[in-house]
């Protein structure tokens, strides 16, 4: 057959990635490594989605290293105290990012400032 006559079988589409993604970051609330897979699916895709996906692909990136350079930092400080506010912080601060951009890739909008620090507005 053709190339011009095959039909692409995807089992997910870019939108369903980027649905992936933040669930994967959910999840990695609980084990961790998810959060890891999700961010490699987001650099795969980045470059190949529309530009409207793109700024969600940017968004969850950029949501992983923020997150992990909180991490990296409320452990290093942990023995002072001031480790387990940064810990909490960057929880809550990771968790609305990911409802802010799951809702918006509900809307089907794109995320306004993807390399935000904040949540994307």
């Amino acid at each position: 057959m053709p190339k011009s006559n095959q039909v692409k079988n995807q089992i997910l589409d870019d939108r369903g990635l980027a649905f992936a993604v933040y669930i994967l970051y959910f999840v990695g609330y609980v084990t961790g490594i998810t959060t890891l897979i999700g961010a490699i699916i987001a650099y795969f895709q980045n470059q190949s989605a529309s530009s409207e996906l793109r700024s969600h692909f940017t968004f969850q990136i950029r949501t992983f290293w923020i997150g992990f350079l909180y991490l990296v930092v409320g452990v290093m400080f942990i023995h002072i105290g001031i480790g387990v506010l940064v810990l909490l912080w960057g929880f809550a601060w990771s968790l609305l990012r990911n409802v802010k951009g799951i809702l918006a890739l509900n809307r089907n909008e794109p995320i306004a400032s993807p390399n935000s620090w904040m949540f994307g507005d």
